[in-house]
């Protein structure tokens, strides 16, 4: 496993793509960049601080390479909030061999305290992409449909 870099802060980003929007995780590792991904998921339907940390809930997916891994993380992040008509505000992500297992944190929507902007109906390949940074982070970023 490769090192964190320290120097690399985590974060999310947003980026255009037509009808749909993309998602971007930056991060000192994989792990954080697929977590700020999903971050940056829940910020297409809400502001994120709006979330309470109230009910965690267990996420796991494998897949062959890195890309496909992301786009089935956010697809399970995607699923877990439909199921529990939750939105989520913090995940913790662990990668080792092409499996992912993590948590979500958040709480039950409530549509006038967070009014959701849009439906995310699930991650797309489209720009999908899992790779170093120059400084030595990660990015992990692909165009969900909305």
């Amino acid at each position: 496993m490769a090192a964190a870099n320290p120097g690399i802060s985590a974060r999310w980003e947003h980026f255009d793509h037509g009808a749909d929007i993309g998602v971007r995780g930056i991060g000192p590792t994989k792990a954080a960049a697929f977590e700020q991904a999903a971050l940056a998921l829940t910020a297409v339907i809400t502001d994120p601080t709006t979330v309470e940390e109230r009910e965690t809930v267990p996420i796991s997916c494998e897949a062959g390479d890195d890309e496909l891994l992301l786009a089935a993380w956010l697809n399970a992040v995607v699923t877990q909030m439909a199921i529990r008509r939750m939105l989520f505000r913090r995940f913790q992500v662990e990668i080792q061999a092409g499996r992912l297992t993590g948590v979500a944190t958040g709480e039950q929507i409530s549509p006038e305290r967070h009014q959701p902007a849009v439906e995310v109906k699930g991650a797309t390949y489209t720009s999908l992409r899992v790779a170093r940074t120059g400084d030595g982070g990660w990015l992990a970023q692909t165009v969900v449909d909305v």
